[in-house]
């Protein structure tokens, strides 16, 4: 049997609910729109890790951070651990990347027969402040995201655009070839700098979008959280009109690489391809924009850790709305099944499944959903365990955060220390401490990174490194 193609697409920062199949009515995204009614929509998806260089790490090898050691935005893949990619062009299969990658350098092998217009960490050490969690330092260069705001071009959005035609490009060239092909294809937008094409912003500017929830809002918040804010200030010099701003910047973003991506998407159909290709698409992680007065990612919220995920292709059910929680991790094992390979011993032990024996199943809510973080901001690590409608967030050494997602989506009230729910909070870190020994993970992480602060030549020179808000596209001309 002829194995299918494989279009593996992924954009950037993407809140999970900002999509028109997701119900979001203000949202123009046409093409992932009619992606989803031919195939399958995962209402709960999760990153791995909510940031970019662990998150996409896990997403190549289907494992989790701590099995890869991946802990954060200065610990790119370097090709040390197999990837889907190896595994296919192992077997024989052409295998290519377009786009963003942020893994080390091409240099190393990352699986790939190919790397088209990649966009990898800058300098091969990627953000390197990352590491310096004991006493995190502040990070001027989040003031950026409230300025960089509003109508025009980037290097992200003509980069984007260069990554769609590439793309296209290679799909036809395949029919050509009548050779099924199998393609990872990554685009940087909608993350910041929230400056969207003007046609896009145009969509948005007499809509009147709704404040972002829970942006302001009094109460307390949970110590570790306000150590990141203090670290990574987004927030700070937001007014209510700036927010709004960044908001339809936002939206404008999201079409704009739903325009991209339906320019990909039209190349499969119009070169015959549709009923051969396995189509998977999601995001590194979400976006908080402003939601908890929170802004880009690096938390356990919804709008952080929860991505979008839609798979269509021979076999899925269209229409099908699944409620089985799924991860990134779950890209591996649906890109092996789509190439027809069996899996080996190592890849059976791989904590994924395919999305698309998902999508054939009955609904699980009850399977498990995992993330964590220990990159910039956080004094000690993030683990995130959902479990049917409990959210249960594990931070080692600090009281834990509980939310009952079916009565409170906005996770507006905190049951972590209400003895109401010790039952369940039991339950959620029973479940937890099946995937992952969180103090030794954490004990793990720190130790890595102390490594490599000696390896960068000590605090201070780590300190000496450039900061900078987003991946600069070095080497990447318009």
């Amino acid at each position: 049997m002829r194995p299918n193609n494989i279009l593996v697409i992924l954009d950037d920062e993407h809140q999970r609910g900002i999509l028109g199949c997701y119900g979001d009515r203000f949202a123009r995204t046409p093409n992932l729109d009619a992606l989803a009614a031919r195939g399958a929509l995962f209402t709960d998806a999760y990153t791995p890790s909510p940031i970019c260089v662990p998150a996409r790490a896990s997403l190549h090898t289907g494992q989790h951070v701590h099995q890869v050691g991946a802990w954060d935005s200065a610990e790119p893949y370097r090709g040390d651990y197999r990837s889907w990619a190896h595994r296919l062009r192992d077997a024989g299969r052409e295998v290519l990347s377009v786009g963003k990658l942020h893994f080390r350098s091409s240099k190393d092998d990352n699986g790939f027969s190919r790397e088209v217009e990649p966009l990898h960490v800058k300098d091969g050490i990627g953000w390197a402040r990352a590491v310096l969690r004991r006493d995190p330092p502040v990070s001027l260069d989040c003031y950026d995201y409230c300025v960089e705001v509003g109508a025009g071009e980037t290097s992200y959005t003509s980069y984007d655009r260069r990554i769609a035609r590439a793309a296209a490009a290679e799909i036809r060239a395949a029919a050509q070839k009548n050779e099924p092909f199998a393609l990872f294809v990554s685009f940087v937008s909608p993350h910041f700098p929230l400056i969207a094409p003007e046609p896009f912003l145009k969509l948005y500017e007499n809509v009147d979008l709704p404040p972002a929830p829970l942006w302001r809002a009094q109460g307390p918040r949970h110590p570790v959280i306000e150590r990141l804010v203090q670290a990574l200030p987004y927030d700070e010099r937001f007014t209510p009109e700036s927010a709004m701003a960044a908001r339809r910047a936002y939206y404008g973003l999201v079409s704009f690489v739903d325009d991209c991506i339906g320019e990909v998407l039209r190349a499969v159909d119009e070169s015959g391809q549709r009923e051969s290709t396995t189509v998977v698409f999601s995001s590194d992680h979400g976006d908080s924009l402003g939601g908890h007065s929170l802004w880009a990612k690096s938390t356990m919220y919804e709008h952080s850790a929860g991505v979008p995920m839609l798979v269509a292709g021979p076999g899925v059910p269209a229409g099908r709305r699944v409620t089985t929680p799924a991860s990134l991790i779950d890209v591996y094992p649906t890109v092996l099944q789509a190439a027809g390979l069996k899996p080996d011993a190592e890849e059976e032990a791989l904590p994924g499944r395919s999305l698309v024996d998902l999508a054939q199943a009955a609904d699980a809510p009850e399977r498990p959903a995992f993330s964590e973080y220990h990159d910039g901001g956080s004094v000690t690590g993030f683990f995130l365990l959902r479990l049917g409608r409990w959210k249960y967030v594990h931070y080692v050494g600090h009281p834990p955060e509980l939310f009952d997602l079916e009565a409170d989506p906005l996770e507006s009230r905190d049951l972590g220390q209400d003895p109401a729910y010790a039952r369940e909070r039991a339950a959620c870190e029973a479940a937890l401490r099946e995937i992952v020994d969180p103090e030794a993970a954490n004990a793990a992480a720190f130790r890595d990174q102390a490594a490599a602060i000696e390896r960068m030549g000590g605090e201070a020179k780590v300190l000496g490194i450039a900061d900078f808000g987003y991946t600069p596209l070095a080497g990447a001309a318009d």
